[in-house]
């Protein structure tokens, strides 16, 4: 009785766990969360361009037809809900850089023309300070691991603290971006990839994509972990 229950406690502590609901993830199957916490980030219709959720999968909505953002292709893995919300949340303000890996492994299956060059959304030197790290750059620096590209964190530089845009109007984030950003050196693909964790009215993403394509800059994709519907005004 004693060795058998030994026997389950070491297989338990050995065994890969679900980062989620905490059970043993089985033994044939890769990743980081089990069967039943998989079906939480099962893919849902959206826009290919920007996003959004549709009722089927297609490459314009409507609003993209008559507006089209200045990127070409959006990728995520879902809506700022349980549990990405969750996870994001351990990521950027518990200092579980870590999840930067689970996380990016959840997107790559679903970038089907990888950017051979990639980027990430910067911080202000002041946040960073304070925060410990950058979150969009380490996702931006596991995907390039995990998709075979190059990474270049330093082509962008924020420079200005802007307040956070979190509870902001689609108006305000503009005004609250202008002229945030610059390029500290010209890329070296005219096909790029830009990451941020959280992705909502796209402000932000709007403002770096049109530096972008001012230097020459032909295709820009993004690649991000949450995209959520703009707030109401």
């Amino acid at each position: 009785m004693l060795s058998h229950w030994v026997q389950k406690t070491i297989t338990r502590l050995v065994s890969r766990q679900c980062l989620l609901c905490r059970l043993p993830i089985e033994t044939h199957q890769t990743g980081s969360w089990c069967k039943t916490c998989l079906t939480y980030f099962a893919p849902q219709p959206r826009c290919q361009q920007c996003g959004l959720p549709t009722l089927i999968s297609v490459p314009q909505c409507g609003q993209c037809l008559t507006n089209p953002p200045p990127w070409q292709r959006l990728y995520c893995v879902g809506d700022y809900v349980f549990p990405l919300n969750h996870t994001i949340h351990q990521l950027k303000y518990e200092g579980q850089f870590w999840q930067s890996r689970h996380l990016s492994a959840l997107l790559v299956p679903r970038v089907d023309t990888p950017a051979p060059l990639i980027t990430s959304v910067p911080l202000h030197w002041q946040r960073r300070l304070k925060r410990g790290f950058n979150q969009s750059a380490l996702l931006a620096s596991q995907l390039s691991q995990q998709l075979g590209a190059s990474c270049d964190n330093q082509l962008l530089k924020r420079n200005r603290a802007t307040p956070q845009q979190q509870g902001l109007s689609k108006l305000q984030r503009k005004k609250n971006l202008k002229h945030a950003f610059t390029l500290r050196h010209l890329p070296t693909h005219k096909h790029i990839a830009l990451v941020d964790d959280v992705v909502t009215t796209g402000s932000t993403v709007q403002q770096i994509c049109q530096l972008l394509l001012e230097v020459g800059v032909e295709r820009i994709d993004i690649y991000c972990i949450c995209r959520t519907p703009e707030p109401k005004d």
